[in-house]
């Protein structure tokens, strides 16, 4: 049997064409520079980072973050202001307008800084919820103390405006406003029907600051629409997260776990009946008022579309929807319509 052994170094060549592929640029580089190229290390390719860069990035994450917490969508509740001037037909005049405006300026302050604490505060909760567990605090985007500095700014700056625009009078009901929102974000949020009270009366608190801006007096029917009307709105918010939650309930908020869907649609009922019954007394006494000399029929009819409005937010509460109130104000075109029309018909009976 033959066997072939090898002797001395033994030489493996390569059939890759790459090394004379590389030598062959670095003669043409040699030829033309006369120099030698340098190695290119990957990490000179790499992007450098800048510190200041990275720090602007963030800061610009935190002001967007922030502006979310204040929720410049729920700002549509701040309309309120102009309810009690406008009823009164006195919103046509150019100073009471400007400071009624200045007014909703100051309850958009004021409402941002209770967001912000209020998210502050139910970050944990928040964490359990759909939809609430991607704000900024509970995802963790913007830190607690920046977001709870901020909102105790804003109350301040809230309240020293509302004294500077009407006097200790509005700067009181600024000051109530805060007082409950966090009394709320505290402790009140966990107690079943108190619950409904709080959130209602910030809507209350809207109304009367609207009023005082203007100095008109406020009648006992207004106060019952809007204090009532309030109640459906929140009753129906609960009814949809209630709905939305399912068995998390209780671990989003303990005073939701609380309620039976037939309790909350019982307190729906009743706010409604009550509104309808007053908005129809109010608006029969307000035709009655000023109909010497026009046609009062424009308040009667705009009890039509106040019913409607009525039965079509009831209808979107009973189907699981209204969990936010601003959605339905901006999004839903048929309750705009709806809401366009009785604005037109009771500006024609007070200003026409």
């Amino acid at each position: 049997m033959l066997a072939w052994r090898a002797t001395g170094p033994q030489r493996i060549v390569s059939c890759s064409p790459l090394p004379t592929m590389v030598r062959a640029v670095e003669e043409d580089h040699l030829n033309d520079t006369g120099t030698t190229p340098e190695a290119v290390s990957p990490l000179d390719e790499m992007p450098v980072v800048d510190g200041s860069t990275e720090v602007s990035t963030r800061r610009r994450r935190i002001s967007l973050g922030l502006l979310r917490l204040a929720r410049p969508r729920q700002w549509v509740k701040n309309v309120l202001v102009f309810a009690a001037p406008g009823a009164a037909g006195v919103l046509s005049h150019g100073h009471i307008a400007l400071r009624e405006a200045g007014g909703f300026g100051v309850f958009c302050a004021a409402a941002a800084g209770t967001y912000l604490l209020n998210d502050t505060l139910d970050a944990a909760a928040d964490r359990h919820h759909p939809t609430k567990r991607f704000r900024p605090v509970a995802a963790g985007e913007v830190p607690v103390t920046v977001a709870a500095t901020t909102g105790l700014v804003l109350l301040a700056a809230s309240v020293g405006l509302a004294w500077w625009l009407a006097g200790g009078h509005l700067a009181l009901v600024i000051a109530i406003y805060a007082s409950v929102s966090a009394a709320y974000s505290l402790r009140l949020k966990h107690e079943p029907v108190i619950d409904l009270a709080c959130v209602s009366s910030g809507f209350i608190l809207r109304a009367i600051a609207g009023g005082i801006i203007a100095g008109v007096s406020l009648s006992d029917w207004f106060l019952i629409v809007v204090s009532f009307g309030s109640l459906l709105v929140v009753a129906g918010k609960r009814s949809a997260e209630h709905a939305e939650l399912g068995e998390l309930r209780s671990a989003h908020r303990r005073a939701l776990g609380a309620y039976p869907p037939t309790f909350l649609r019982s307190v729906r009922l009743i706010a409604a009946g009550i509104t309808l019954t007053a908005y129809c007394l109010w608006a029969f006494e307000r035709a009655h008022q000023i109909g010497v000399g026009h046609h009062p029929i424009w308040f009667e009819l705009s009890i039509l579309p106040f019913v409607m409005a009525v039965l079509y937010v009831e209808l979107r509460f009973e189907r699981g929807q209204g969990g936010a109130p601003e959605d339905l104000a901006l999004g839903d075109r048929t309750l705009q319509v709806i809401g366009l029309v009785w604005v037109l018909l009771f500006a024609v009976g007070v200003y026409a």
